[in-house]
């Protein structure tokens, strides 16, 4: 998708070039024909406009009647721009709306459903780290996806935006909407731990991104009450000192040394 702002002409060689959609609001484009341009191209090309309405940015007049960014603010700039399009006979659009609030994220997209009949782009804008990210979005989107809304989703981060896909995809994982992704579950260790699970928790998490099959696999701290905690687990490890318990499906088939349990999960997990 193409980010575009004020400068029509960009919109026109990115359709050119074979962007699948534009993120375009057509009131900041300038004159009438230059919006006629754009939506000629994307006739043409069988390019939808998605109109981005973010709450640092919203139109002098309806800043100044609101008073801050609101969620009716937000409905009404948006309102603006899809007139522009729906008078030209464009209905090829979506929507999105976002803020780095959470708050005001869940309430203006759950007016958005009740107003607009277009589909809707979620995301939490700004939204920082990866740690403050997931927190704020999951906090935004998850009742909105619980609740049927939104239609494609972007769970943004700062820095490395190839973070943010594994987010996105364990967010719609445990709203039920995807069903290919596995589930790692991980005590968060007592004094019975005997052993150093971190290294083998975060090898499995970032070995898992690779895995497209709907598995529950636990990784537990000790034998103790890792077996019983663990019982409703596809494949599992129960740890101990200088060895590890493997389970199936709640029941204990074999002993493994601890230098095994990685790539012996592994395997497990393939066969599954």
């Amino acid at each position: 998708m193409a980010d575009i702002h004020f400068d029509y002409k960009l919109a026109l060689a990115a359709i050119e070039a074979g962007a699948d959609k534009i993120r375009l609001n057509p009131g900041n484009i300038g004159a009438r024909e230059n919006v006629e341009a754009v939506v000629r191209s994307c006739k043409e090309h069988h390019v939808p406009i998605r109109i981005g309405i973010n709450s640092g940015s919203l139109e002098k007049d309806i800043h100044e009647k609101y008073g801050k960014p609101t969620a009716q603010g937000m409905i009404e700039s948006a309102k603006r721009h899809v007139k522009i399009l729906e008078d030209l006979d464009f209905h090829d659009i979506v929507l999105s709306f976002k803020s780095s609030d959470p708050i005001l994220c869940l309430e203006v997209y759950r007016q958005a459903a009740n107003e607009f009949d277009y589909p809707l782009h979620l995301g939490v804008t700004e939204a920082g780290t990866v740690m403050t990210s997931a927190v704020k979005s999951t906090l935004a989107l998850g009742p909105l996806l619980l609740e049927g809304i939104g239609n494609t989703i972007r769970i943004s981060v700062n820095g490395d935006a190839s973070l943010e896909l594994p987010i996105v995809k364990e967010l719609l994982k445990d709203c039920g909407l995807k069903d290919d992704v596995p589930n790692l579950i991980a005590c968060p260790t007592c004094g019975r731990t005997a052993w150093d699970m971190k290294p083998v928790v975060d090898e499995m998490e970032s070995w898992l991104q690779t895995i497209h099959k709907p598995i529950t696999v636990a990784i537990m701290g000790c034998a103790v009450n890792g077996p019983g905690e663990a019982k409703h687990a596809d494949i599992a490890i129960a740890g101990g000192r200088k060895e590890g318990l493997l389970i199936r499906k709640g029941q204990i088939v074999e002993k493994l040394d601890q230098s095994e349990i990685v790539d012996r999960l592994k395997k497990e997990i393939e066969n599954y």
